[in-house]
């Protein structure tokens, strides 16, 4: 542990063999008589983007009809109720709507790109910039939005960013329609010709926030050892409560328990999946669930925890995989989640493909409620957050990518509002948005993001239309 002259320092860390574990936020961090936005630990905004592929159901004709997506009211007073969004409705104050903007960059701009879409628009999305059809080695589109916030303000952080995945997403070489698998296996680029690959197994993650430092057979021994890391930094934490406060001890404890009970359920992923029983993912690595709810919710945990810690301030989050056929029969509805995006146009298959659309935005409410939970400073975690969810595609039955869903929650430290539905104009690029959502990050310096025309007000809806 390091102490300065009167605080601890924002960077205290338990110690053990194979193990790094990083703080919350205390008041014992903060300077006694001084606010903590002017101290060095004031918390710095942290970036969840997510993104879930195919599209939307309130993407078609039918669905813009029926407000399966955008809710019919524009501005501060709309009903979620109707829509697939409705599992957000306790979050509406901290939502930020955005409704009819266009990803044209995913677009087929020549002959031979048509029918390429699945395979080139996961990098469009945080990029919002056009891939280079290729299916060798010299991949390019552009640097993506979390990692332009990551080399700006990820650096003094133990690690700058993270980047996760749900689906198998290990594919080599090349893929369909003449495209690089690179592009639909990851929505994180550090360079326009730099990919970053997407982590699907929450032991090697909780491996990473955990073991900060450690070699790799520092973390194998420990893990031998069948114990908990926390049994590993018990003395260290033994020592720091004594220096502690009433309200700093309870805050380290809900924090250590937010980690041994991850810890506990990666354990018992574990243990099932070596124990001879059929698995539904048999390919799958030993500490990923075959749940999809399940393995959603360790993933957001772990997001919780290291922004709870400063560990990283973004991660990139992949729900899905272009073309995927996983079954989500907790949707309500058996059809593969490919083929229920191919609905050709029929009311009632449109409606099933909306379930589906509704049941993996169930999972959105367990992050949002965690993040609101958690102190940060003087506000929570949700505050403190920017989060994006979104799809580069807009009607997946005939692959455009028009009137795509897109929606932010959080505050972004007092950035945005939230409480709102901005329906843009009609050829908006989803750019826009996303244009504004670098400024609300900070990096208010920067003109333009992919083919963006000019950022678009996402606190007031003096820009959008009827």
């Amino acid at each position: 542990m390091y102490i300065t002259k009167n605080h601890m320092s924002r960077r205290t860390v338990l110690r053990g063999m194979g193990v790094t574990v990083a703080l919350p936020l205390l008041e014992a961090m903060v300077p006694a008589g001084t606010a903590t936005a002017q101290t060095a630990a004031a918390p710095r905004t942290r970036l969840a983007a997510i993104e879930m592929v195919h599209g939307s159901a309130g993407s078609t004709t039918y669905g813009i009809q029926q407000h399966m997506f955008a809710p019919a009211a524009v501005g501060r007073e709309f009903d979620l109720t109707p829509s697939t969004l409705s599992p957000l409705d306790p979050f509406k104050e901290h939502l930020t709507i955005v409704s009819n903007t266009d990803v044209r960059m995913a677009e087929a701009f020549e002959l031979a790109e048509i029918g390429g879409d699945h395979f080139r628009s996961s990098a469009v999305f945080l990029t919002q910039s056009k891939p280079k059809q290729t299916q060798g080695s010299d991949v390019f589109v552009a640097t993506s939005l979390d990692q332009m916030y990551a080399q700006r303000f990820g650096q003094d952080t133990p690690i700058p960013s993270m980047q996760l995945c749900i689906e198998n997403v290990d594919q080599a070489g090349g893929c369909s329609y003449g495209y690089s698998c690179v592009y639909t296996d990851s929505i994180s680029w550090a360079s326009a010709t730099q990919p970053l690959p997407m982590v699907r197994d929450p032991r090697y993650v909780f491996d990473q926030l955990f073991g900060v430092g450690a070699t790799a057979a520092e973390r194998s021994a420990r893990r031998a050892e069948d114990r908990s890391i926390l049994d590993w930094v018990s003395e260290s934490v033994s020592r720091l409560r004594k220096d502690l406060g009433a309200a700093d001890r309870a805050r380290l404890a809900d924090y250590l328990e937010d980690v041994r009970e991850i810890e506990r359920r990666i354990q018992k992923v574990e243990a099932y999946n070596a124990s001879g029983e059929m698995r539904e993912l048999p390919e799958a690595p030993i500490g990923v669930p075959d749940d999809f709810e399940e393995h959603v919710k360790l993933m957001f945990d772990l997001q919780v925890v290291a922004f709870a810690s400063d560990i990283t301030r973004v991660f990139a989050f992949k729900l899905g995989r272009d073309a995927s056929n996983r079954v989500f029969p907790d949707s309500g509805v058996r059809t593969a989640f490919h083929s229920a995006s191919h609905h050709q146009g029929r009311e009632d298959r449109i409606t099933q493909f909306a379930a589906i659309n509704k049941y993996h935005l169930s999972m959105m409410p367990y992050f949002l409620e965690k993040l609101k939970n958690t102190p940060d400073g003087d506000r929570s975690l949700l505050d403190n957050s920017l989060v994006i969810y979104g799809s580069p595609m807009g009607d997946s039955n005939v692959h455009n990518h028009k009137r795509c869903p897109l929606f932010f929650a959080g505050h972004a430290g007092g950035r945005l509002k939230g409480g709102i539905h901005i329906k843009a104009a009609d050829g908006t690029p989803m750019a826009n948005p996303m244009l504004t959502a670098v400024h609300a990050l900070g990096m208010d310096d920067l003109a333009s993001f992919g083919d963006s025309t000019a950022p678009l007000d996402l606190n007031s809806v003096t820009t959008a239309t009827d």
